[in-house]
């Protein structure tokens, strides 16, 4: 590995251990206390974070098995939530996608793509050079990992040794964190239009739409919304140039 190389892997591992990392691996003490109250074993709860990696969906699969679900069924319903990844992966593709990279290597790169992760990316990966961004994404990305595969593994041996409310607080560190981050992050019109929107419509649509489909009547009409305001914002700022 070249130097200027190893020099952004280690700007991403230090940035992920500034704070972003720990969060994220905090989340998934609660995984494996999950993992292990459905009678699996810790090789397969530190799969399931090697290979799914999102704490939402480990524990839409372990609620499903743990309620007697069939495991198709849950696989299916994990696949599924993975969806929520797909905007976030082509916003940041154009930073990372490079010429005649390969189809393997694309799809390592797209496995390390989570919230926190994202987020920070689309703050950082701009301003560095184009052959700097995979090697700092590949250190942020993987430390999250790592740090996930340990907490997993140890809330599986903490299993009891937590109290309830505290494994479930931990939960909502991430979606925390993931909006401080993106106040931080706003600039546009249209970004404190999407933030506002998906703050304020969600106890509308929880009433109007109901729990089940509140969240996707927010997406869809605070998205939406937001995009217009943002496009609008844009058109003045050029009419004014």
């Amino acid at each position: 590995m070249e130097a200027g190389t190893r020099s952004f892997v280690g700007l991403g591992i230090r940035s992920s251990l500034a704070l972003p990392g720990w969060i994220v691996a905090l989340s998934f003490l609660g995984v494996g206390s999950l993992a292990r109250d459905v009678g699996h074993p810790i090789g397969a709860a530190i799969l399931s974070t090697v290979a799914i990696w999102a704490a939402p969906a480990q524990l839409i699969l372990y609620g499903s098995l743990a309620g007697g679900g069939l495991v198709t069924a849950a696989a299916l319903a994990v696949a599924l939530s993975a969806i929520r990844l797909l905007p976030m992966t082509l916003a940041i593709w154009p930073y990372l996608r490079r010429p005649g990279q390969s189809l393997l290597t694309q799809l390592g790169l797209a496995h390390f793509i989570a919230a926190t992760v994202w987020i920070d990316s689309m703050r950082r990966l701009p301003g560095l050079p184009p052959e700097g961004r995979i090697p700092y994404f590949v250190g942020f990305g993987a430390t999250c990992l790592s740090l996930s595969i340990v907490a997993t593994a140890l809330g599986y041996l903490l299993v009891g040794a937590l109290p309830l409310p505290f494994a479930a607080g931990l939960l909502c560190l991430t979606p925390i964190y993931f909006t401080v981050s993106m106040m931080g992050g706003a600039r546009t019109a249209g970004d404190w239009a999407a933030i506002g929107l998906g703050l304020g419509l969600v106890p509308i649509a929880a009433a109007v739409v109901g729990r089940d489909y509140d969240l996707l009547a927010t997406g869809l009409v605070g998205g939406a919304s937001a995009y217009l305001i943002d496009r609008q914002a844009r058109r003045r700022e050029r009419a004014a140039g």
